[in-house]
């Protein structure tokens, strides 16, 4: 990004009230701490502090302007008659829309938008690894999803790229439609409706309501690819996404992968080689062999979606399934570590029933030469049935993995998943990360493997350092 004062005022309706219109911007942050050249800086106003008293930090060290909504908040800078402010009426709001103008005006390539309950991040990373077999491809860095994330998504696109993947996610009612809209996607993607933000959204219907909203932003005859083996995808249309008050008019193209006779792209003969799937992707007339370095059965439908994608933009089947090959995880999203003496299966950054199963799942499917652990937190936000869920996933350990050797849990509900454990598991409770932490500094053994796996807030990846 390369772009003058003058020109984003005019994006946002602000007003220059410091600085030379001339002053040109590079970059944009969220963060005074982190200033990476001629940024401006974006003061955004949380539950526990206010961006606008570090205006003058962001200044101090280095970033060339900033928006201001409240002065009073901001106040005395006096100091930075060189530096570019422009008054908004929201820092936010103006941030939104100087990336839906940035999106327009600058950047022409297509966007791949990700959606969904679970999976968005490693599904993103697997469409831009087969994407890589034929294109240059862009993709949201760390966890931008949000909508302060997605709109720095949008202006730090690589001008070299040749096609972007763009992670959506939500957390309240309408937000979708505002990184939607500032997005533009030419094609999107839905991992599955699952219960994660319940207690915001109350039903799996809204859920899905609102995931759909990505459509609302999205160009003409949008394709949409869906997972044909979630309960709820599986039977969406054009039809129902229209009854839903989506895309009112436009044609949606609904496509579908998984392991069932409705699926577009599917998988066939699968199987395990030392714990990771291999399997056969068919799309149409086509298909190929496709080794996997990562474990689990939900890999398989991740996969499955990023070959879609990559054959719907002209990648061949075999440089996609090339590059998958080469995926080897996302940080705290199922990559190995070491944990001591033990390998660890690091599945903390999030939890929700359905990946609790999937990491459960893994750990049950990895062959080690020790014991076998599984480290669950409290799943966090799920609404009125929380406890229920817990239960069941400690139901699920005895049902479908009663050679579990050692199930720690960590926090208040997560001691529900103890409860529901039954047969020679041996079963501890703990309420505070420390105890934990000592605990498996002495039992862990060289050939010993662990799941961590529970919401971020839960603090399970403290256990890793």
């Amino acid at each position: 990004m390369n772009i003058t004062l003058s020109e984003i005022c005019e994006a946002v309706g602000g007003r220059i009230v410091s600085g030379s219109p001339d002053l040109t911007v590079r970059n944009i942050t969220t963060a005074s701490n982190i200033i990476k050249g001629d940024d401006i800086f974006v003061p955004v106003k949380g539950a526990k502090t206010d961006g606008h008293k570090y205006i003058a930090s962001a200044f101090n060290g280095g970033a060339t302007a900033s928006f201001l909504s409240d002065p009073e908040a901001a106040g005395d800078l006096s100091a930075f008659k060189d530096k570019g402010i422009i008054l908004v009426s929201d820092t936010v709001a103006a941030l939104q829309g100087f990336a839906a103008y940035y999106r327009k005006k600058y950047v022409k390539i297509p966007y791949v938008g990700v959606t969904g309950s679970v999976g968005k991040t490693t599904t993103r990373e697997m469409i831009t690894k087969a994407l890589s077999g034929g294109l240059k491809t862009y993709s949201t860095k760390g966890n931008a999803n949000s909508q302060v994330g997605v709109p720095i998504t949008v202006t730090e696109t690589d001008p070299e790229a040749e096609i972007g993947v763009i992670e959506l996610g939500i957390s309240e009612f309408g937000e979708m439609e505002k990184i939607s809209a500032l997005a533009a996607c030419d094609t999107c993607v839905m991992t599955m409706i699952g219960i994660s933000h319940m207690a915001q959204f109350g039903s799996q219907e809204n859920i899905l309501k609102e995931k759909l909203k990505i459509l609302s932003g999205s160009s003409e005859d949008t394709v949409l690819f869906v997972n044909g083996d979630d309960g709820i995808l599986k039977n969406l249309t054009e039809e129902k996404i229209h009854a839903y008050g989506v895309a009112a008019g436009r044609k949606i193209d609904v496509r579908y992968f998984g392991t069932g006779e409705n699926s577009h792209v599917r998988a066939i003969d699968i199987v395990k080689v030392n714990g990771c799937p291999e399997f056969t992707c068919v799309i149409g007339d086509k298909e190929v062999r496709i080794s996997l370095s990562v474990p689990g059965d939900h890999m398989v439908l991740n996969s499955l979606c990023a070959m879609a994608v990559a054959d719907l933009y002209g990648v061949p089947m075999e440089a996609a399934a090339r590059e998958l090959s080469t995926f080897t995880g996302y940080e705290g999203r199922g990559n190995f570590v070491k944990l001591g003496q033990a390998d660890c299966i690091n599945d903390c950054y999030n939890a929700s029933p359905q990946s609790m199963k999937s990491g459960l799942c893994v750990l049950r499917d990895t062959p080690c030469k020790g014991k076998k652990y599984a480290v669950l937190a409290s799943m966090l936000e799920l609404g009125q049935d929380e406890e229920r869920y817990h239960r069941e996933v400690g139901e699920l350990i005895s049902r479908e993995f009663p050679e579990l050797d050692v199930l720690y849990t960590y926090g208040e509900l997560a001691k529900l998943i103890a409860c529901g454990v039954k047969g020679n598991t041996r079963v501890e409770t703990f309420e505070d990360l420390s105890g934990l932490k000592d605990r498996l500094n002495k039992e862990l053994s060289e050939g010993d493997l662990v799941l961590l796996k529970g919401s971020n807030s839960m603090g399970l990846s403290k256990l890793l350092s």
